[in-house]
């Protein structure tokens, strides 16, 4: 689930250049040193901590670690932000103009892998899953100058991704919508949408309660069928602490709310002893240079 809040942080993150060029129009000179160095490459380093479900699907919550580099060199965009890994390998044009992108996705999926992160008895007690591999790739479009200035940004994108440590042996469909804007030179917000589309096999991992398991939880005997999963929406935002977005700390934090639907939401895991409504909240800091 993190991984959502996530994408929402690269938004905010790695495109400092647009919200450097909202006031490189007006007669400062910092602004005209900002509006120098728009397009360059930059990188961003960060930490953060995050406050998530124990499971997707739990209505425990705990702290965890939130680490990333988002950054962009030549053009070519890249971010390794908690447990998911991209890269845009269409180099972005600047100034108000389309993007079209493609790359590689990777997920790290942690979901119910250490027993001991978990605080509800009955979920422990149906045992742990291997770290799954996710592997995969993306396609999209965004459109800069859209709603409230030249340096705005709308994008729309999808991806898949497939397992290939044989843990859940299935793939994950994914579309996604994103809006950033500027609001200064030392500040940005963005919101963004996004749902996922799960195949059988990832149930039958994840959420599927078998006999024997349900007399050793005490959860129902389930099993789910593919379908779409979730649909999830957020906010983050990030304000300069020192110098502007181009360059020096920053502070990030934002939130999400995700709807588990659909079988997964039917699962005794969620529906018994976990909740469909998910929060997830991060707050961090940052370095770009």
């Amino acid at each position: 689930m993190i991984a959502r809040i996530l994408f929402g942080l690269a938004a905010v993150t790695a495109l400092p250049s647009a919200a450097a060029a909202q006031n490189a129009t007006t007669p400062s000179s910092s602004a005209e040193a900002i509006a120098q160095d728009m397009g360059g490459d930059s990188v961003t380093v960060g930490i953060g901590a995050g406050y998530l479900p124990d499971y997707e699907g739990s209505d425990d919550y705990r702290w965890a670690p939130v680490p990333g580099v988002i950054g962009s060199v030549s053009g070519i965009n890249f971010q390794v932000l908690g447990n998911r890994a991209s890269a845009d390998l269409i180099p972005n044009q600047p100034g108000p103009s389309w993007d079209f992108q493609l790359g590689p996705v990777g997920v790290i999926n942690f979901m119910r892998s250490d027993r001991s992160s978990i605080d509800d008895p009955r979920v422990r007690a149906l045992g742990e899953r291997d770290t799954a591999i996710e592997l995969g790739g993306f396609v999209g479009v965004g459109k800069t100058g859209v709603i409230t200035s030249p340096y705005d940004k709308l994008s729309v994108s999808l991806s898949y991704r497939h397992d290939v440590s044989k843990v859940h042996r299935s793939g994950i469909w994914q579309p996604t919508i994103n809006y950033f804007t500027p609001l200064s030179t030392k500040a940005a917000v963005a919101l963004f949408g996004s749902a996922e589309r799960v195949e059988t096999k990832y149930l039958r991992t994840y959420y599927d309660i078998s006999p024997d398991q349900a007399v050793v939880s005490g959860l129902p005997a389930y099993r789910g069928r593919e379908g779409w999963k979730s649909w999830t929406v957020g906010a983050i935002g990030t304000y300069s602490l020192t110098g502007n977005l181009l360059k020096g700390f920053k502070i990030v934090g934002g939130g999400t709310y995700r709807k588990l639907i659909n079988d997964v939401a039917d699962s005794p895991m969620v529906s018994v002893a976990g909740s469909r409504n998910q929060w997830l909240g991060v707050l961090g800091l940052a370095y770009t240079f």
